[in-house]
């Protein structure tokens, strides 16, 4: 009895731990790997913008510079036609390009009726774009009814505009379009007669001109006392 209690114990001193053994062999926990924190997503940064390149007139591209041409007053369209004719007959069209006759729209007020009209910006003056040189010169200069070109202090030799000339006197057109200007045929202190309203036929005295709302103030007799009337400018004609 006591031997087989002897191999009993020998049996178990001989059988490994199992739980030890496997506590021994597990590998270790591998701690859980820590999370790669995604950086806040940054706002894109604000481009500046470029500057947007204010388009120049179609006037200012291309070869040539645009020079100013005197005439007899009141011949510049018939100049203009003129000098057309022998731009194509002396075939210079490789170096004068175009002419151009400043023009403004006007709001004209006549017999109490708006009518817009053109008017030249500079009577007796054209313009003329072109590449500068004796045969350019011969053919504008020799073009009936120029009397010469224009030029800046003593010098013979034409002046050129510069660009911020041309732009100038070009876009004159280009406004009054938008809102022509008024060309008024009676001031401050004259006697109009009223076309026009509760007040037809009654005379008064202009008072004060308002250009930019298109009204005047008109003193009219009434219950023999002035009293000041507004209205348009259609409403009135020269008494």
């Amino acid at each position: 009895m006591s031997e087989e209690l002897d191999r009993e114990e020998a049996v178990t001193a001989a059988t490994p731990d199992v739980e030890a053994t496997e506590r021994d062999q597990a590998p270790e926990a591998e701690a859980p790997e820590a999370e790669e924190e995604t950086p806040p997503e940054q706002a894109p940064e604000a481009v500046a913008e470029a500057p947007k390149e204010v388009a120049r007139p179609e006037t200012l591209e291309g070869p040539g510079d645009w020079y100013v041409v005197h005439t007899y007053a009141g011949y510049e369209n018939k100049v203009k036609t003129n000098l057309h004719s022998r731009i194509a007959s002396m075939q210079m069209e490789d170096k004068i390009f175009d002419v151009v006759i400043p023009m403004e729209d006007v709001m004209e007020i006549k017999g109490g009726k708006r009518q817009v009209v053109q008017r030249k910006v500079f009577p007796g003056y054209l313009m003329v774009k072109m590449i500068y040189d004796n045969d350019s010169w011969y053919v504008v200069r020799n073009t009936p009814g120029v009397t010469g070109f224009v030029s800046s202090g003593t010098g013979t030799k034409p002046t050129p505009l510069s660009p911020r000339e041309v732009e100038k006197i070009l876009a004159v057109k280009q406004e009054t379009q938008a809102k022509p200007q008024y060309r008024l045929e009676w001031e401050e202190g004259d006697v109009v007669r009223i076309v026009a309203g509760p007040f037809a036929d009654f005379t008064g005295t202009i008072a004060e001109i308002n250009v930019e709302q298109s009204k005047l103030k008109v003193l009219v007799n009434i219950f023999d006392r002035e009293t000041p009337v507004e209205l348009a400018f259609d409403q009135v004609a020269k008494a």
